[in-house]
């Protein structure tokens, strides 16, 4: 643990000193975006779901250390408030889904910064598909060093099924950049972890990512690559329920498990992490 607050701490030092006046709501707006797509689990295969990561695309746009920022609030929210992942589990989780995802996506891409718009995008793709697969070889090897599981069994399957799983996360990683490359070119450039911001751009990536809210109870019932290995290896009873319960399942308790609910809890979720991402950019702006 002491490796992964350091990772933060650097994180936290390195945004700080680049991060511009207007970068801080493109932070939130981020951190809103990736939330409100982590609800939309899509199919993949066998019963399977998965669901966008986004470490990549938040460290290809911010830059690696904003991005790992942005990654650590959105998990951190979901831990906290909806009772998603796990408390005890939680800096494994924003280490493996968020800080390495960051780290390998911004690296492959920034190798092809200077190529064509194409290539750029194929690379992104590319980095997007490989976070995935870094981030289920390292939940393997937590899963084997825990006892939970045997490692020639677990890699094989979490690799498996997540390299489906990737080619969404590519997908996904891809067709926002397309957006982003034709509406603001410049947060791509080579100076990108230091773009300026815009109000209009703001308010556009705050109404898409309600927009996606919107549909979340569309998203695909089955359990997710993790969930699916773990029912298939038996060992999905094993994990420790919340000691308390805030909005569980992404549902507000006194609305039931309906889809007005869903998007209700999404709303909160979109708004809450966003809030905290400006508010931790205002504050580290203000210490600087």
């Amino acid at each position: 643990m002491a490796g992964f607050h350091a990772i933060i701490g650097l994180a936290i030092s390195k945004t700080n000193k680049s991060l511009g006046e207007k970068q801080i709501p493109l932070m939130g707006v981020m951190a809103a975006f990736i939330f409100a797509a982590q609800m939309i689990n899509f199919p993949v295969a066998g019963g399977t779901s998965g669901h966008l990561l986004g470490g990549a695309m938040a460290a290809i746009v911010l830059g690696p250390w904003a991005g790992m920022l942005v990654m650590t609030s959105v998990i951190a929210v979901q831990g906290l408030l909806f009772q998603d992942g796990g408390l005890v589990v939680m800096g494994a989780n924003i280490l493996n889904m968020g800080l390495v995802t960051a780290a390998v996506g911004y690296g492959l891409y920034r190798s092809a910064s200077t190529q064509s718009t194409t290539v750029k995008l194929g690379v992104a793709g590319v980095a997007a598909w490989l976070s995935v697969m870094t981030g289920a070889l390292l939940t393997s090897l937590d899963l084997w060093l825990s006892g939970t599981s045997h490692l020639q069994m677990v890699i094989p399957a979490m690799l498996g099924v997540h390299a489906l799983i990737g080619l969404g996360e590519a997908l996904i990683t891809v067709s926002a950049l397309a957006f982003i490359l034709r509406t603001r070119p410049d947060l791509l450039g080579a100076d990108s972890e230091s773009a300026k911001g815009s109000r209009g751009w703001v308010v556009v990536g705050a109404l898409i990512s309600l927009a996606v809210v919107l549909i979340s109870p569309l998203a695909s019932g089955d359990p997710d690559g993790l969930e699916r290995v773990a029912i298939n290896m038996g060992f999905i009873d094993t994990g420790l329920s919340a000691p308390y319960s805030i909005i569980p399942d992404y549902t507000l308790p006194f609305l039931g498990e309906t889809a007005f609910s869903t998007i209700a809890a999404g709303v909160i979720g979109v708004f809450v992490v966003g809030a905290i991402m400006m508010l931790v950019g205002r504050g580290m702006k203000a210490k600087a």
